[in-house]
C-alpha cells in the first residue's frame, strides 16, 4: 500500500552528492497537500522521493479521483512521461511534507543511454508497478471490502493520516459505502 524503494534513493543519493551533478540534481520541498505533478499537464522534471509520503491518482472523466498507490522513500515520478513523451498520466501530491529529488530531463535521458545501473533500477520499479497492479486487482476480487479496509486503517495507524475520502479513493468505493464498511468492521471487532 506504501511503496517505498531504498535501493533508488541511494542509487540518487550517490549522484546528488557528486559536485559535478549539482547542476542536474537539486532538493526541492513541498508541503502537505501541494501538488508536485499533476494529471495532462507537462512535467519538466523527473523526481524521486527522499522523504515524505505521496498519494498518486487520477480523476476520471465523471471527476471522481481514484488512487493508484501512496509513494514514499526512493520511489521515482514523472519518469513514464519522460520515456513516453506524454503528458503526466496522474496526479501526485503530498500528504506529508515531501522532499525529492529533483532531475534536469536532458541530464536522465543522459543517464539511461549511458548508465546500466539506472536502467536496472527502471526495469525493477516497472516489472514491481505491474506486479502490484495484478496483484491489487486479484486482491479486490477476492476479498472483501471490509478486509481490504482493515489493512488499510493498520498503515494508516503506523504510518501516515489518512483521510475518509482518500481511503475510499484508494478502495475505489463512495464514501457512503466506506461508512458503512468502517461500521461493519467496528461491529465484528466488538463482537470478538
Amino acid at each position: 500500500m506504501l511503496r517505498t524503494n531504498p535501493q533508488f534513493l541511494d542509487y540518487l543519493e550517490e549522484l546528488y552528492n557528486k559536485p559535478e551533478n549539482k547542476k542536474n540534481i537539486v532538493l526541492k520541498s513541498f508541503e502537505k497537500g501541494e501538488k508536485i505533478l499533476t494529471q495532462n499537464e507537462v512535467s519538466n522534471k523527473i523526481m524521486l522521493i527522499k522523504n515524505g509520503i505521496t498519494k498518486c491518482y487520477f480523476v476520471e472523466e465523471n471527476d471522481k479521483e481514484y488512487i493508484v498507490e501512496f509513494l514514499g522513500k526512493g520511489e521515482i515520478i514523472g519518469e513514464i512521461e519522460v520515456i513516453k513523451n506524454v503528458s503526466c498520466l496522474c496526479s501526485i501530491e503530498a500528504m506529508t511534507e515531501v522532499t525529492v529529488y529533483s532531475m534536469t530531463i536532458p541530464y536522465f535521458q543522459f543517464l539511461i543511454k549511458n548508465d546500466l545501473s539506472l536502467n536496472n533500477l527502471l526495469l525493477d520499479v516497472f516489472v514491481e508497478r505491474i506486479v502490484n497492479t495484478s496483484s491489487r486487482a486479484s486482491y479486490q476480487q477476492l476479498y472483501t471490502t471490509e478486509h481490504t479496509l482493515s489493512q488499510l486503517l493498520e498503515l494508516k495507524s503506523k504510518e501516515m493520516e489518512i483521510s475518509k475520502e482518500d481511503m475510499a479513493a484508494y478502495l475505489g468505493i463512495t464514501v457512503r459505502s466506506l461508512n458503512r464498511a468502517l461500521k461493519e468492521i467496528k461491529q465484528s471487532n466488538n463482537e470478538e
